[in-house]
């Protein structure tokens, strides 16, 4: 166990909340390391400083005065209950630019791209009597004899 994931749980190991095996892992841990040992004698001299202090009691009025300073806060009005569904700033710019982009893109004018013309037979005849010299281009651009015929 490393001296990070012992620092988180010295607390509940000193005040006795830890398991039984979290408190062995712990204890493991602080036989074999000095400055987690120096850690705990710290933390238990700070809480016995603690413990020697004496508790402060409120005042007798203290509850009285709480009570009165509640009351005389102002109740929440209409606007404060509505303030939770008013968008934010942000929110409410950053949906408007949403908006406006979706119908920018939505209107813009379409480039007038030529409608596929209808092929007449003789040309796609043509088209299908070549078909096999284009499955095979990849052999055939990939092919060495082809690469040194070219090069002389």
């Amino acid at each position: 166990m490393n001296c990070e994931r012992i620092e988180s749980e010295l607390i509940g190991y000193m005040d006795g909340r830890a398991t039984v095996r979290e408190r062995r892992e712990v204890e493991q841990h602080l036989s074999a390391c000095a400055a987690c040992r120096a850690r705990v004698e710290g933390l238990r001299g700070a809480w016995s400083l603690l413990d020697e202090a004496p508790a402060t009691e409120p005042s007798a009025w203290f509850d009285a005065r709480l009570r009165q300073r509640i009351a005389a806060e102002p109740a929440p009005g209409l606007m404060s209950r509505l303030a939770g569904w008013v968008p934010r700033p942000r929110l409410a710019l950053a949906t408007l630019a949403l908006v406006a982009v979706g119908c920018w893109a939505a209107l813009a004018p379409r480039p007038n791209l030529p409608s596929p013309v209808a092929l007449n037979e003789q040309e796609e005849f043509r088209m299908i009597k070549n078909m096999q010299v284009l499955e095979n281009y990849e052999v055939l651009k990939d092919l060495d004899a082809l690469n040194e015929l070219q090069g002389n």
